[in-house]
């Protein structure tokens, strides 16, 4: 890549000013120059030197506006405002229709928090500019920090009807659009961009993530592949493009540009677990387990890469391997509930009823509060004999379901065994009017309940 001569003077310039600052000799920069100097220190966080430089270069030209318009910008990133304001009201005093002063004075509103004294500054600087993209991009901004959505949608549409090329103004424009819940206008006002620069391949991913989100996956692949026609090492759009394939069924052509994603980058965890979930849906069961333990192995947090083992074994009936498996991930991570409730499933069907129970709890104590994870956890203890413990169990799911039958049928089943006769009823009631047409789940449950007078009396009552 070849270097402009501006780029080329600049980085004299500085190599200039770091080696007077080394030998104490004190040279000439124009103002121009210095400008370049302290804005390239601010930038890279080198304040310091940035002062060093403001100092010699207002010794060597004191009157000149653009080097005091630095130093302005300087006291507002120290959050000296007063100081910053009483200079620019000099500064305007001698050039009234300085653009650059107006921008400043609207820095300071913003720091404030006075966005909109801020917008009307900003406004006036329109009428001396000749930047208006930045301007435009500066009143967008100050309407995003007073969350007036609309318009600030409507100033970066402005700011990129006179620079198309400004990536920042675009997507801000697509955050405007998706905050206001318009993703179809979103991708509408994508397309009238790409009419006027067909190349970006910013827009056609934005288009193929908004309409991916919208379940449109024909229109947002091709979007995806447009972008990586544009660029042939956007590894945003690869991603896209891959999860784009595997949700069309197109598993082969997914993996080819997950793989893409992985030899423009390190391989990431979600790549490889993506690239197994490929290979299994089209049965290639070695490379499935070969990809999931590739992802363990590269990230041993990620729980999504031991769920996708162990349910690789459970699907394939093995429960001894997914159990090996679940007990790695739990050593890694013991408070995640996903692993505790597919813990729980194996010992069940290997019959380990005590650790099914053990797990089941574990998952509801570590926030998995969905419904069949009570059930399960509740008919183990039934099965287990904790008639008490179940019932307690089954309290505690009613505050997350309090009008769920296969709830009520439960308590009624467990509380007619223990004879309590009234909270029998009252769930049995419960349950027989939630969800008449399941009755039979009490039968199932409870055989010997089922068949007491009060309850075919109930049923019986329930029915007219």
């Amino acid at each position: 890549m070849q270097i402009s001569d501006e780029e080329d003077d600049h980085n004299l310039s500085l190599s200039k000013f770091e080696s007077m600052l080394k030998t104490n000799k004190v040279l000439f920069f124009d103002s121009e120059e210095f400008e370049e100097i302290i804005l390239h220190y601010l930038d890279m966080g080198k304040a310091s030197l940035a002062k060093k430089a403001l100092k010699l270069a207002l010794e060597q030209h004191p009157k000149s506006t653009g080097l005091k318009l630095v130093q302005v910008e300087m006291l507002i990133y120290e959050d000296k405002l007063d100081v910053a304001e009483k200079l620019l009201n000099e500064l305007f005093a001698i050039e009234p229709h300085n653009e650059e002063i107006y921008i400043q004075k609207a820095s300071i509103y913003s720091k404030r928090d006075q966005h909109e004294k801020a917008v009307e500054i900003l406004k006036t600087a329109l009428q001396f500019t000749d930047d208006y993209a930045d301007v435009y991009n500066l009143i967008g901004m100050e309407y995003l920090f007073m969350d007036n959505l609309e318009l600030a949608k409507e100033n970066f549409i402005k700011c990129l009807e006179e620079d198309t090329e400004d990536q920042a103004a675009l997507y801000n424009v697509v955050y405007c659009f998706e905050f206001l819940d318009q993703n179809e206008e979103a991708i509408t006002y994508l397309h009238q961009y790409i009419d006027r620069n067909p190349y970006s391949e910013i827009a056609w991913h934005q288009i193929g993530r908004l309409s991916y989100g919208l379940k449109k996956y024909p229109e947002a692949l091709r979007a995806f592949e447009f972008a990586t026609y544009i660029d042939d090492e956007f590894l945003g759009a690869f991603m896209e493009k891959a999860k784009t394939l595997e949700r069309l069924k197109r598993y082969e052509e997914a993996i080819e540009s997950y793989n893409r994603t992985i030899e423009l980058d390190d391989p990431t965890s979600y790549a490889l677990l993506r690239i197994g979930k490929c290979h299994e849906k089209l049965g290639n069961k070695v490379l499935a387990l070969k990809f999931f333990n590739k992802t363990v192995h590269e990230d041993p947090l990620l729980d999504k890469g031991w769920i996708a083992i162990t349910d690789f074994y459970v699907r394939q009936k093995n429960f001894q391997k997914a159990l090996y498996y679940v007990n790695k991930a739990l050593s890694i991570d013991n408070e995640n509930r996903f692993y505790w409730k597919r813990y729980a499933t194996i010992n069940k069907e290997l019959n380990f009823f005590e650790e099914a129970e053990f797990g089941y709890r574990k998952a509801v104590e570590h926030g998995d509060y969905m419904l069949d994870t009570w059930l399960f956890w509740v008919d183990i203890l039934q099965f287990l004999g904790e008639f008490d413990s179940a019932i307690q169990t089954l309290l505690q799911a009613t505050e997350y379901f309090p009008e769920e039958y296969e709830i009520e049928y439960r308590l009624a089943g467990l509380y007619l065994m223990l004879q309590e006769t009234a909270k029998g009823k009252f769930h049995l009631s419960n349950g027989l009017r939630l969800n008449f047409k399941n009755r039979m789940l009490l039968e199932h449950l409870f055989p010997l309940v089922w068949d007491m007078k009060l309850v075919q009396k109930a049923i019986e009552k329930h029915s007219k």
